[in-house]
């Protein structure tokens, strides 16, 4: 199998590889699917455990980010990311809306209220590849 990098350098067109990081098993499922179907090459981390490393080894180009997970706030991982991943794009993906006024949810590209319609997300995650490209 050829790597990412050297397809890019035939011309060949690549999918963005997108992280899903989600406590809720379905909502990963949900998402892998439907942005699969999409074209996107997709992984997914259950929790923040580690997650650092996991960007560095798996080198998305965007990250899709639950906040309120069991094991961890969202909102802190992505001041993490930041502080390391300074480019990488940052799609917060929530089912509160009252985080959009917290100072950290500045830092993300999007803020996406959760839905099973995902064509904001869909659009988000577009645009944010788009302007980072």
């Amino acid at each position: 199998m050829f790597s990412r990098k050297y397809l890019q350098k035939l011309g060949r067109k690549i999918m963005a590889k997108i992280l899903i990081v989600d406590d809720e098993e379905h909502i990963r499922y949900l998402y892998s699917e439907e942005l699969s179907e999409a074209g996107y090459e997709v992984i997914t981390a259950d929790s923040g455990y580690r997650l650092l490393e996991r960007i560095e080894k798996e080198k998305p180009d965007l990250v899709v980010l639950d906040i309120k997970m069991v094991d961890c706030n969202g909102l802190d991982l992505l001041q993490d990311i930041r502080n390391k991943f300074y480019n990488l794009p940052v799609v917060l993906c929530t089912a509160y809306d009252t985080f959009k006024e917290d100072i950290k949810s500045i830092s993300a590209d999007f803020y996406v209220i959760k839905s099973f319609d995902l064509t904001e997300l869909k659009n988000r995650i577009a645009m944010a590849l788009e302007s980072c490209s």
